[in-house]
């Protein structure tokens, strides 16, 4: 959209490399955003879909590198780029481990770093940043796929979410930062407290059933996101019909107040779905209160739900002002290729 010439690389494990299913599903969905022949898929140093690493190796020497969460590792591959650029979307993981020498933070080797962590390096954010300078990025939404919808049902909140996702607690300086699963525990007793409806597309390990039955017990409604979020065009179906958004967040993000923002909240604002989400410092840069509403406690989500639902039309509009404000693409990604020195 901003004219640049787009290549797309993504690096899996040999897990993925005997699963034909997974190796089409990377085709059809790259396909599906205009990546025919310019996306590749690298297991063990070799495409296994997709353009050869030797055509990645020649297009690197005049290109920079946009390196998500420093997901791509292959040495040949990044040495061969004229410029890196790392975008941190898991804010204080990267910076805690990347202090503590861990190899996963995947920090080195870049000639910028960015973070959708938009307060890492102020007073305010206790996360270390090594003497890195972290630039703030926020989560881009292409406002042209995610137009409002109108729903029938303002009073059902719905998230997709994984309950622990792939990373361990943290320990640092005598504290432990949690996860969602933490976070999540302790407003599980919402759908008891509000009369609305409260429903998740959660994957859950079986190992996890104390939980789920907790969630049930409790008045969860809970749906495969296999069912509903298996690829973008069944999750943006589910986040539209849906009334709003309710999602708490990872507890690193909240109780270092980094002001980071979920990338799957800016789908709900854009279609005009507001969103009741947990508080990590954001109203420092965007102030919630219409088409979103921070809470920190249980009694804050309960009365937020009760104002969105009571005051619903003036929450949507806000909700797609609040996205096409602070994070439509074409303004996020202009920035971000300005500062990057991109185009």
């Amino acid at each position: 959209r901003l004219g640049l010439d787009v290549w797309f690389a993504e690096e899996v494990d040999r897990s993925t490399r005997q699963d034909p299913d997974a190796v089409g599903w990377f085709r059809a969905v790259t396909g599906r955003f205009g990546l025919e022949g310019r996306a590749t898929l690298l297991s063990d140093g070799e495409a296994i879909e997709g353009p050869a690493l030797e055509e990645l190796l020649h297009l690197a020497s005049d290109a920079t590198l946009v390196n998500i969460s420093g997901h791509l590792t292959l040495p040949r591959l990044l040495r061969a780029f004229r410029r890196r650029v790392m975008v941190d979307i898991d804010p204080g993981f990267t910076q805690f481990w990347h202090q503590e020498g861990l190899a996963g933070a995947n920090v080195d080797g870049h000639d910028l770093h960015f973070t959708i962590g938009e307060l890492i390096g102020t007073a305010r954010c206790p996360i270390p940043t090594s003497g890195i300078e972290w630039r703030p990025v926020r989560q881009p939404v292409v406002l042209e796929d995610w137009p409002v919808a109108d729903s029938a049902q303002h009073d059902r909140f719905t998230t997709v979410g994984t309950w622990r996702g792939p990373f361990g607690p943290i320990e640092h300086g005598g504290l432990t930062y949690g996860l969602k699963v933490h976070e999540f525990r302790k407003l599980i007793e919402l759908p008891r407290r509000s009369p609305h409806r409260f429903e998740i597309a959660l994957d859950i390990h079986p190992g996890d059933d104390g939980d789920l039955a907790a969630l049930h017990e409790n008045g969860w409604r809970i749906v495969d996101p296999r069912d509903v979020a298996f690829d973008p065009d069944a999750f943006r179906v589910y986040v539209q019909g849906s009334g709003a958004e309710f999602s708490v967040a990872q507890g690193v993000y909240v109780d270092t107040r980094c002001g980071w923002f979920s990338d799957r909240t800016t789908r709900y604002l854009a279609s005009g779905k507001p969103a009741l989400v947990q508080d990590t410092g954001f109203g420092e840069w965007l102030a919630p209160g219409e088409g979103v509403i921070a809470f920190r406690t249980m009694e804050e989500a309960a009365d937020g739900a009760a104002d969105i639902v009571a005051r619903y039309p003036v929450h949507s509009a806000a909700a797609r002002r609040i996205a096409e404000e602070h994070f439509d693409s074409d303004r996020v990604l202009a920035r971000f290729c300005e500062e990057a020195g991109i185009g």
